[in-house]
């Protein structure tokens, strides 16, 4: 039975990759009615969108965490 099983997800695995691989991007390619795409990121505003913002936010929300138990001081 467990090789059942086996062949079953290999067979849906290929399936669904071979479908990845043969659906074509024809489409990205044309325009669509009101489609007005701005000026693109530079790469300073792209890193502090994608890297720099996120870290922020992650110290903000790891120090907001952590304030409650930094408070607290041990206990004899």
């Amino acid at each position: 039975m467990d090789k059942r099983n086996a062949l079953r997800a290999g067979a849906v695995t290929a399936a669904a990759t071979l479908m990845m691989l043969m659906s074509s991007p024809a489409m990205a390619v044309t325009r669509d009615d009101g489609d007005n795409p701005g000026s693109g990121l530079s790469v300073a505003q792209t890193l502090g969108l994608f890297v720099l913002a996120p870290l922020v936010l992650f110290a903000i929300i790891a120090g907001l965490v952590m304030l409650p138990s930094l408070g607290k001081g041990k206990k004899k």
